[in-house]
């Protein structure tokens, strides 16, 4: 071999150095500097011609220190890594002869990191060379097998088959990538039987004949386990390692293996057997191939019977029984193996219980599932919520089947343990008190790490809990209903059994009674679901109609025992009346004489405020706020039989209006009322319908004509007086708010009272309130052009004009609040303190301190403090901007009569974002989401006119916002912080999350190549008069836009450098969708990746858009994301960041030279690799996964490493111990922690929420 002259002398004097260098890196004496010239040296010897010769030379020395063995490997693995493509083929055989030598030398006195670090590069030599020149591989590895009385060259060949299977068809190397094809048919060759090869590919093409032998590996492995079983596997250590090893290789196989091929092997008889041995380690290895075998997605029904139906034989089921007994744990003192080992069973037996699901008509006849369903059963009283949700979302499907479900309902002892549980868990456990010794409780504060993790995952299993009792009421209509009723009659009538009695001056939201009300609550609640869904789908023959009738009746007895039924306690009373109203308008929609009887419990039941007991006085408004909502959906869903009463319920507010004892709120939620009942009865002449709504609207129009209002809203100033902002602002100078540190110690005097009381009232005085409430009810949960729809587009059409102008005047002003700048009467040094004033509180889950209760507690305790002031402050001005927000949203659900206004989009565009630099990033958030309902709302026909200026303007400014905040956000983190600072500091960076990751679902929203078109509201021709006008799709209406999509793509180019991965991963995924759309303009290629559409094709994107945006995509988009691979915090989305570059390099680089300059012009980078990666990535059916592993292959010199790795000395130096897998939670372990949103990414178009926050928005009346 080919060798340059070592440095200072001859091979000798190298490998002496090499001693010396190794002694002093791994000794503890020697100083950081002597240390780390030693490693530049050791680095350094990698590069000599002779490297590959030294290392073989210390590796296959048995009498070397094993560092110094390791060493000499690694200088070998660098060779054949780094130099394999320079060698001369004689010099590749070379390399190969000693790694060959090296493997069949290995003994059992070698340590297990050398073992392993041989078998690494043969897995090394096999990627660049196995099934070109070197053919023989798969004997060889036969002779090593076969070598007599040695356990440790099999335990070798079988770290080999799993490196092997591992990084063929899970790794990401780019050797691997490039070879894709031909190492993976070569595994598949080497590792199945000849005889099932024949069989499954009668037609396969005669490759290289890479095989030896005709068992194949798979036989081979599985012929050992067997063999090992038989040999006191408990007892010889030697015998268990290699068991181990072996059932570890058939789990690498298991997802990519031919089913027949592990059906003909015997692999899951043996694998059972490895489930009934005593050892611990065997079990769960063996339970780790069972999970990767049957979490495969399909199996056929041949496949099904051979390889899922033995387990459910009845000995397989009792194993699985005394295993799953076994492993259950005391929650007091976890074993960890032992709740490890059930939560990977309890996925295990899921997955089989799914297969049920899917292919219960392949079960043969002879077959019988009674116990495997009772294991099911077990397996989900699992006092782990962890372990029994898996097969809780099991039972979801299985009783939606069409024949297992009445199967299994026809089971008492199946389906009432099932109800029992399920009702049992819909508690509230995240309210509980933290002291609480409940088992499910202590496992669930083991199992999640963060409040948000854990309200996620118990989300999602009441939601689960909840589907499964739907279904059982389907199947087992009464005695579902006499199960669940009962139970919830004798609850809520032993509230205080054992319990404390109520105390006002010790009031708790989250007591128990009130969550054991709340749970059986929201039992009723899903079974009445599943009544509604089981009344839907009958035919209403006489037998199903006497069945309602008689079901309908005992509801109608149970709810009026609850009626009569008396608690002081608000929360439960709230509760119950929802619980009532919910009866009323599903099951009981017909019975007029029991809604009459909720209607007049609503109107007659008002209990008195109780200020002296803050926390029961805020239950007591909820409860008040509660009836007013549940009196508006007695009204939205039942008008007929209210039309009937309308005259006395008319008479009877009016009178009650007229006592004067009603408040603003009040007032309106009881003309809603009558509003709604008008509205949508569907038994009202429509001149008459429209002349009763005008009499409720008329006024209000009225208001938005008055000259005093019209006046104050003139100038700033005006606004501040008309809300009493200017008092307000002469108050806080008074008192020097500058000077006062902790306001929420500072009382108010009486002025500061009146003022707080006046800055409340005044919010009555403006017409947004009442505005707000009748468009809502003009255009909530109505379909167009139903008789409602169009009352209510002609009840508006002449009130917009009015409104409009002014209420953007509403909406500037209110923006113009967060600029301390327009607060002209504070003076200029006090102008800071604004921000604080109008920063909004809230309780943030797992960042707060406290619970929620005490965060509520601390809020009233302030109220008439400064503190409380400021809150009162930012109340008023909050009630202008979302009130204006949502008569806004609600005036695009009016079509025309909103867009149809050519001169609106610039001043809109105005008031929504002219001042929206300055809003905090939690309000940003409520302004996204009005823009998208804009944008979604918006008719197609009118795109052109609207949408523009709009979304132009939005992306320009929140690229600004978000860009500067986390520019801001960084520069704090170089700050030490401490206490109450560095919560607030927490909870800014979280919302700065949120809002970044609006911002960028939004984009993904109205770029979703699946989105589903918005109809038109008209039908035209073209100007032949042949066919309906089309319009382009949203995402191509944006695409075809230069100030739409300009301002789109440098907000994505920013994103994806912003330290927030959810954010980044989506965006990523827009670009990639994106990229192959800027091709060309008119006669784009489709290509793996664009998105087009029959319609959309006859809407080209202009060349020169479609120009300018591939340079700012090759240039900026492309910089951009190098940079973020480069940045250790992306270390996990380099994988989508190496496939967003290669997107942009197939589709671009035929056309545009920047993409190749800019990465030749990397350091590190040549062109010629640059050349040969485009080249490659070029070629015609490429998989993505190749393109993203050479593109990763090319820049690995730039890639950022994970702050862990950082600092690390090279593994050539310290060797690495073998790998370990993974012990943390499994992906469907970490799905049940994230909250159900559905899918994600460039497609997603679901309604993501504002985060997880309880403000105080609301309470003092301050936002409502």
């Amino acid at each position: 071999m080919a060798a340059l002259p070592p440095p200072n002398g001859s091979g000798d004097q190298v490998l002496s150095r090499i001693h010396d260098a190794l002694n002093v890196v791994h000794s503890p004496y020697s100083a950081n500097q002597a240390r780390q010239e030693a490693q530049a040296f050791l680095e350094q010897v990698k590069t000599l011609g002779d490297a590959p010769s030294h290392g073989f030379t210390l590796a296959s020395a048995k009498s070397q220190a094993p560092i110094v063995r390791h060493y000499g490997l690694s200088l070998l693995e660098h060779a054949v890594k780094h130099k394999w493509a320079e060698y001369a083929e004689g010099e590749r055989e070379y390399l190969r002869g000693w790694v060959l030598q090296l493997s069949q030398n290995v003994s059992r006195e070698d340590p297990s990191y050398l073992r392993s670090k041989i078998a690494q590069l043969w897995v090394e030599v096999a990627k660049r060379c196995w099934a070109a020149e070197w053919m023989d591989m798969d004997a060889l590895l036969v002779r090593l097998w076969t070598v007599p009385d040695s356990p440790i060259h099999k335990e070798f060949v079988l770290q080999i088959l799993e490196i092997l299977s591992d990084e063929i068809f899970n790794g990401e190397d780019a050797v691997v990538a490039v070879r894709e094809g031909a190492l993976s048919k070569a595994c598949v060759d080497v590792f199945t039987p000849a005889s099932v090869l024949a069989e499954h590919f009668p037609n396969r093409d005669i490759g290289p004949d890479v095989r030896f032998g005709e068992e194949g590996w798979i036989g081979r492995v599985t012929q050992l386990i067997a063999e090992c079983l038989n040999q006191n596997l408990e007892q010889n250590e030697d015998v268990r390692a290699c068991a181990i090893r072996a059932l570890a290789v058939l789990n690498s196989v298991m997802p990519w293996a031919i089913p027949k091929a592990i059906h003909a092997a015997g692999c899951r008889p043996t694998i059972c057997s490895c489930l009934a041995t005593p050892d611990v380690s065997v079990q769960k290895a063996a339970l780790e191939t069972l999970h990767s075998l049957y979490s495969r997605a399909t199996l056929t029904s041949d496949e099904f019977v051979d390889l899922v139906v033995p387990m459910y034989n009845t000995d397989l089921v009792d194993l699985c029984r005394r295993l799953f007994e076994w492993s259950t744990v005391d929650s007091q003192d976890i074993d960890d193996d032992k709740y490890q080992f059930a939560k990977k069973f309890s996925e295990t037996v899921s997955y089989l219980g799914n297969y049920l699901e899917r292919k219960f008509t392949s079960i043969p006849p002879q077959n019988n599932v009674q116990g495997f369903m009772e294991l099911l059963i077990q397996i989900t009283q699992s006092q782990s919520l962890v372990v029994s949700i898996p097969v809780l979302v099991t039972w979801t499907r299985l009783l939606g089947h069409r024949s297992v479900g009445p199967a299994a309902a026809s089971r008492t002892e199946l389906i009432l343990p099932l109800l029992e549980l399920c009702s049992s868990r819909l508690i509230r456990y995240e309210s509980l008190p933290e002291d609480t010794d409940d088992p499910t409780y202590t496992f669930l504060l083991e199992d999640t790490d963060t409040l948000p993790e854990r309200h996620a995952f118990l989300g999602n299993y009441r939601r689960y809990s909840c589907q499964i009792i739907e279904s059982i009421v389907q199947l087992k209509l009464k005695d579902a209903f006499s199960f669940i009723l009962s139970k919830a009659e004798t609850t809520f009538q032993t509230l205080y059994q054992n319990q404390p009695p109520l105390d006002p001056a010790n009031y708790s939201k989250s007591s128990l009674p009130v969550l054991r009300v709340d749970a059986h609550a929201t039992v009723v609640e899903a079974a009445l679901k599943g009544y509604m869904k089981w009344r839907s789908h009958r035919d209403k023959n006489p037998d199903e109609q006497q069945d309602a009738a008689a079901i309908e009746s005992y509801f109608e007895e149970w709810c009026s025992r609850l009626l009569a039924m008396k608690s002081e306690d608000p929360l439960i009373r709230k509760r119950i009346l929802q619980l009532l109203v919910a009866f009323s308008t599903t099951a009981l929609d017909t019975n007029a004489g029991f809604m009459l009887k909720v209607l007049e419990h609503i109107l007659m039941t008002w209990p008195a405020l109780q200020p002296q007991h803050k926390l029961f006085n805020e239950a007591i408004r909820d409860l008040q706020t509660e009836s007013m909502v549940e009196l508006q959906r007695l009204a939205s869903k039942m008008p007929d039989h209210l039309l009937d009463v309308y005259d006395q319920l008319e008479s009877k507010i009016k009178e009650m209006v007229a006592s004067g004892t009603l408040d603003e709120k009040r007032q309106i939620a009881y003309q809603s009322f009558l509003f709604i009942i008008i509205h949508r009865a569907t038994r009202v002449d429509p001149e008459l319908r429209l002349a009763r709504l005008s009499a409720f609207v008329n006024p209000v129009k009225e208001q938005w004509r008055d000259a005093t209002l019209k006046q104050a809203l003139g100038s700033f100033e005006g606004f501040c007086e008309l809300t009493g902002l200017d008092k307000a602002q002469k108050y806080l100078a008074s008192r020097r708010i500058d000077t006062v540190g902790d306001w929420g110690s500072a009382e108010l005097d009486a002025e500061g009272l009146a003022l707080q009381a006046e800055l409340e009232q005044r919010q009555s005085i403006l017409p947004l309130r009442s505005t707000k409430s009748f468009l809502t009810y003009s255009v909530e949960k109505i379909e167009k052009n139903t008789a409602p729809y169009v009352a209510s587009s002609r009840l508006w059409q002449d009130a917009f004009p009015i409104i409009l102008p002014e209420l953007l005047k509403f909406l500037s002003y209110a923006h113009a609040c967060h600029d301390p700048k327009n607060w002209s009467l504070l003076p200029a040094e006090m102008r800071p303190q604004v921000s604080r004033v109008l920063a909004d509180r809230f309780w943030q889950a797992g960042i707060s301190e406290g619970s929620k209760d005490d965060f509520y507690a601390r809020v009233l305790d302030k109220k008439n403090t400064l503190e409380g002031l400021a809150s009162t402050i930012r109340g008023s001005v909050r009630f202008v901007r979302e009130t204006c927000y949502a008569i806004i949203y609600c005036m695009s659900r009016l079509d025309l009569q909103f867009y149809g206004f050519l001169e609106l989009p610039g001043p809109l565009a105005n008031a929504l974002f002219a001042d929206s630099f300055s809003l905090s990033a939690h309000q940003v958030i409520n302004l996204l989401n009005l823009v998208r309902y804009l944008v979604d709302h918006c008719p197609v026909e009118l795109r052109e006119a609207f949408l523009p200026p709009i979304i132009a303007t939005c992306f320009q400014q929140m690229d600004a916002k978000i860009s500067h905040e986390w520019k801001t956000l960084g520069v704090r983190e170089t700050v030490q912080a401490a206490g109450d600072e560095l919560t607030e500091e927490m909870k800014a960076e979280s919302i700065l999350r949120q809002l970044t990751y609006s911002a960028v679902i939004m984009v993904a929203d109205f770029l979703d190549p699946a989105r589903v078109a918005a109809p038109s509201t008209k039908s035209g021709k073209d100007q032949d008069g042949n066919s309906d006008v089309k319009y382009p799709s949203l995402r191509k209406f944006c695409l075809m836009h230069a100030d739409i999509v300009s301002k789109l793509l440098v907000f994505g180019s920013h994103a994806i450098q912003m330290h927030d991965g959810r954010s980044c991963g989506v965006m990523l995924r827009v670009f990639r969708s994106i990229v192959p759309e800027f091709q060309t303009g008119t006669t784009k290629q489709h290509k793996e990746g664009a998105h087009n559409t029959t319609a959309d094709s006859s809407f080209p994107i202009p060349e020169e858009t479609a120009r300018e945006i591939r340079e700012f995509i090759s240039s900026e988009v492309l910089r951009a994301a190098i940079t973020s691979l480069h940045d250790s915090y992306f270390v996990d989305s380099q994988k989508e960041i190496g496939a967003l570059i290669a997107t942009v390099l197939v589709s671009y680089c035929p056309l545009t030279p920047t993409p190749r300059s800019i990465l030749a012009s990397l350091p590190g980078v040549n062109a010629e690799e640059v050349d040969w990666a485009i080249n490659f990535i070029s070629r015609p059916g490429q998989h993505s996964r190749q393109q993203r592993a050479v593109v990763l292959d090319l820049l690995k010199d730039l890639k950022g490493i994970s702050i862990s790795e950082q600092g690390k000395l090279a593994k050539s130096v310290v060797p690495a111990k073998a790998p370990a897998k993974k012990t943390g939670r499994s992906k469907m372990a970490q799905d049940f922690m994230t909250p159900n949103e559905g899918g994600n990414g460039a497609g997603s178009s679901n309604r993501r929420q504002s985060p997880d926050l309880e403000g105080v928005a609301g309470m003092f009346n301050e936002g409502n």
